[in-house]
């Protein structure tokens, strides 16, 4: 339950350094107080000192943030690195904790599963995915288990290995699902919560089209369906979940963009909206969030439009608890743009409130909790 007139925040990873072709440098995750009616956004802090944190999670009590560093080599980790922070209630703010090594290359992506005690990362250059406990403190202990995948797909220019580009945990907390945009699967393990460990799943993954390059993914709250946005194809998969024996399957594949579009385009990130009804995806190069609705007996889609993103490269976005406000952080044109979003349409309508912040590259709103 919300804390009323308690503040909310919001977190923004990016991908540090100097972007040659803006002119923009980047220092850390930034933290912003947030006006859930108005969508501003008021700069608190940003945690310098770290690189490259370019996706953000939160723990479940609010507690603690943890990033992925994605550069090559990090206070001595080879391949990058895991940043655990704590985050003082009032301010936002966050305290360095500790950081340990990703255990493989360019790590991209970062979840905690529900009770708090694992944080999952995939490592895109290297292709595994990693797992690790969580101190009592909040900071992290070295890697329990990683798992690596094997193969390529055809195209040569980014399929050429494996590379994993996000972990997800399911909605009963007992499976890790992990989109490779290289192999063209989404990885099922098993979610060992006694030992740490990601055993093999007896129905091991879910197979897109060739090429597809799998890059992100969401549950549905009813527990019954998933959707795969493909970066490389650009569609939408549709999926039926089974939480009991832990099986994807594809029910449905759309297209993210319009018939008439020929430009270049990749897509990027995938929600559904808290209210089950609507799910949305991004596109980079048509700057669009693609609208569907969700048929609430099969899960299937029907794509209803597209809304300009309002900035250039939307890489991530988010959904508020509310269902009514939407985040959408665009890499190339260094701003968060916010929209209203419509319960019963599932229409976005710009709020005119757009925070300027460079880089951004993940999104994440924290809202107070008692």
């Amino acid at each position: 339950m919300a804390v009323e007139n308690a503040p909310t925040f919001v977190y923004v990873g990016n991908f540090t350094g100097m972007d040659p072709l803006s002119n923009v440098k980047a220092q850390g995750v930034g933290v912003f107080k947030l006006d859930p009616l108005s969508g501003e956004m008021e700069l608190v802090q940003v945690s310098e000192g770290v690189i490259a944190p370019a996706f953000v999670a939160i723990s479940p009590d609010q507690r603690f943030l943890y990033s992925v560093n994605s550069q090559n080599e990090i206070d001595g980790h080879s391949g990058g690195a895991v940043t655990a922070y704590s985050i003082d209630p009032a301010s936002g703010k966050l305290t360095l904790l500790n950081r340990v090594s990703s255990t493989g290359g360019h790590p991209c992506h970062i979840t905690v599963e529900a009770t708090g005690r694992y944080v999952l990362t995939a490592n895109y250059t290297t292709g595994n995915a990693t797992i690790y406990p969580v101190q009592a403190d909040g900071s992290l202990g070295p890697v329990s288990d990683f798992v690596q995948h094997v193969g390529s797909g055809p195209n040569l220019g980014r399929q050429e290995r494996p590379h994993a580009h996000s972990i997800n945990v399911d909605p009963t907390n007992r499976f890790a699902l992990v989109c490779d945009l290289s192999i063209d699967k989404v990885m099922i393990y098993k979610l060992d919560l006694e030992q740490g460990k990601l055993p093999p799943n007896p129905w091991p993954w879910l197979d897109l089209a060739p090429g597809a390059g799998p890059r992100h993914m969401a549950f549905h709250p009813n527990g019954r369906n998933a959707y795969v946005i493909n970066e490389l194809d650009c569609t939408m998969a549709a999926c039926a979940w089974d939480p009991t024996s832990g099986a994807l399957t594809k029910l449905q594949v759309l297209p993210t963009l319009p018939a008439i579009f020929s430009g270049e385009n990749t897509c990027a990130a995938v929600k559904v909206a808290p209210n089950g009804k609507f799910v949305y995806g991004s596109n980079r190069g048509h700057d669009s969030i693609v609208i569907y609705a969700v048929d609430d007996v099969t899960g299937t889609l029907t794509c209803l439009g597209y809304q300009p993103s309002i900035g250039s490269l939307p890489w991530d976005f988010t959904i508020d608890l509310s269902g009514s406000l939407m985040l959408v952080a665009c890499q190339k044109s260094n701003n968060v743009v916010a929209f209203s979003v419509d319960a019963n349409s599932g229409k976005l309508t710009p709020k005119g409130q757009v925070a300027s912040t460079p880089l951004p590259s993940c999104v994440k709103i924290v809202a107070p909790v008692t």
